[in-house]
């Protein structure tokens, strides 16, 4: 990271930041272009590794292109606020965002997929009970992102 003065490592720092985003981007590669997609979606963080679930339909070019290629990356961010300056060049922007690179796994047992979908609902509701039909379980595509590498950044 080249603004190291601006670089965040505190664990709960970092969590607190993806609380408070609204979707995370994936990043993906389609015969050697970039094809990004913003989603919602679910987190957890074990003794430092970071998760990421989400839903999607079964099929489509996001479904397709990370069954060529589970790599990903993937971008979050908050807190956009303008910082105005008498001049263009001193103009500058308050944030928060995290950027990253992953592997994404496809979750098929109801068992994952109910975990995970739990995950996606309470972070978007705050409730944890609720009830998965095992049809929609099987109609709905549920994928992980173990993250490998992150890094974030805030400007305040």
């Amino acid at each position: 990271m080249r603004r190291s003065d601006r670089e965040v490592t505190d664990l709960q720092t970092i969590k607190e930041i993806i609380r408070a985003c609204d979707c995370c981007r994936l990043g993906l590669c389609d015969a050697g272009k970039a094809y990004i997609v913003p989603l919602n979606f679910g987190y957890t963080e074990q003794g430092g590794k970071h998760t990421f679930y989400f839903h999607s339909a079964k099929e489509g070019r996001k479904i397709t292109l990370l069954s060529q290629n589970p790599c990903v990356g993937f971008e979050l961010d908050t807190g956009y606020q303008l910082i105005e300056s008498a001049q263009a060049c001193g103009y500058s922007a308050r944030f928060q965002s995290i950027i990253g690179t992953g592997t994404v796994t496809m979750l098929h047992t109801p068992k994952e997929k109910r975990a995970a979908l739990q995950e996606i609902m309470m972070r978007h509701t705050g409730k944890e009970d609720w009830q998965f039909p095992e049809d929609m379980l099987e109609a709905v595509c549920v994928f992980r992102l173990d993250v490998e590498e992150l890094s974030c950044k805030e400007h305040r």
